[in-house]
């Protein structure tokens, strides 16, 4: 018996093993994406319900959140279509909302449903650098990575994938998911990205942010600003509990500049 789970899961990996379109990395991903989407959906809907959401209309933070965030989305779009992978897109409704807090933070989920907390905008302190976030929290959506963390929690804890587990009576397929999506979750994530993901996340970020017509070289101040607000107060802003800083990201950064600044084209030039 042992032996024939051990095969059976064996082969529910190989099978559910892809390689991504666009990192050219293979991938765990178990569940369709239109049903991460579908769950995003509930849970962006009852964040925002529950938070104070600032106009776009009334406020320039939130409405250059909305133009940084229409921006990337149309490069992302345009990048995936020019390689004939536009329907990696399918199902996304990009939504870009600021939303009034203190923390240090910005997410994205499945489906491009974005969160910018106001708290991380005294450390962006310009669009560019905003871009350079936005970029990274995007890519992390539409490179799948939630959706492999899950399925490697789901596979690793035993739990049968069939349909659409996300219902109110498999508490223990909701408890992974919010572990790993639900916005009550980002501060304190039980699941936090790989090293691959982050680096990922950085590369593609990056690159998105200058097709959309930001300097990526903003990138590197804003690292350097968040490492000092971390060893400012002692206690690392609440992005980076979930987003690790370590000392190889800025070389990293500056390592893939030339790549991004082959992409980067001003706005309006």
């Amino acid at each position: 018996m042992k032996r024939f789970l051990l095969s059976f899961f064996g082969l529910s990996m190989f099978i559910a093993c892809s390689t991504n379109s666009v990192t050219g990395r293979k991938q765990l991903k178990l569940f369709p994406e239109e049903t991460l989407q579908q769950q995003a959906l509930t849970e962006y809907r009852s964040f925002l319900s529950q938070n104070k959401v600032l106009s776009g209309t009334v406020n320039k933070d939130a409405e250059m959140v909305t133009r940084v965030g229409n921006r990337i989305a149309k490069a992302i779009t345009d990048y995936y279509t020019q390689k004939g992978l536009a329907s990696e897109l399918n199902g996304y409704k990009w939504e870009f909302n600021l939303v009034e807090s203190k923390e240090v933070n910005a997410w994205c989920m499945p489906g491009g449903k974005v969160v910018v907390y106001t708290g991380l905008l005294g450390i962006t302190q310009n669009e560019a650098a905003l871009a350079v976030v936005m970029g990274h929290e995007i890519t992390h959506a539409v490179a799948h990575h939630g959706n492999e963390r899950i399925s490697q929690v789901a596979l690793a804890q035993g739990l049968e994938i069939a349909g659409n587990i996300f219902t109110s009576g498999n508490q223990k397929a909701n408890n992974i998911f919010n572990n790993v999506f639900s916005p009550t979750a980002q501060v304190a994530v039980l699941l936090p990205n790989s090293r691959n993901q982050e680096y990922e996340a950085d590369h593609f970020g990056l690159d998105f942010a200058a097709m959309a017509g930001y300097n990526p070289k903003e990138a590197v101040p804003f690292w350097q600003r968040m490492a000092s607000a971390s060893s400012g107060s002692g206690k690392p802003p609440e992005f980076l509990s979930t987003h690790p800083s370590d000392e190889n990201r800025i070389t990293r950064l500056n390592e893939l500049m030339p790549e991004a600044l082959g992409y980067y084209k001003p706005v309006g030039k």
